[in-house]
């Protein structure tokens, strides 16, 4: 049990199931896992991206990517589409159904925003983002 308190992985691992249950609490309610929330917000930034170029920015396996698209596939949310001869390479873009349930997704996310910094603190909050941010900017 003493080696638990001292892995780094471990206590990260177990804080993001933390933060993102209380995230996908929220979402559901636009039906939606902070997931593919932020998978459709990334198109939207972004625009059309190819599953390999998505899954590096989103830092996904890209087996969990197609997991995830899957169902945003099913519900209209997304489109793929064959980038030329070789099928295997798709381009996933965001459709104005995605679109409409992302906006729908924000005010549920802001909830979840506000709910994290209120247990967590705003200035903690903030720091431990950009350190975060900063953790994933280069592969290790």
């Amino acid at each position: 049990m003493e080696a638990l308190i001292e892995d780094d992985c471990f206590a990260i691992r177990q804080a993001a199931r933390y933060v993102s249950q209380l995230y996908d609490r929220h979402l559901a309610n636009a039906g939606l896992t902070i997931t593919q929330f932020s998978l459709l917000g990334r198109l939207k930034r972004m625009g059309p991206m190819t599953m390999k170029q998505l899954a590096e920015v989103m830092r996904m396996q890209r087996t969990t990517l197609v997991r995830t698209i899957q169902p945003l596939r099913r519900n209209g949310l997304v489109s793929s589409e064959a980038l030329g001869a070789d099928a295997r390479a798709l381009s996933i873009a965001l459709t104005a159904a995605g679109e409409e349930r992302l906006m729908a997704g924000r005010q549920h996310w802001h909830a979840a925003q506000a709910e994290f910094e209120h247990r967590f603190g705003e200035q903690r909050a903030a720091a431990l983002r950009s350190e975060l941010f900063d953790m994933t900017k280069d592969p290790i």
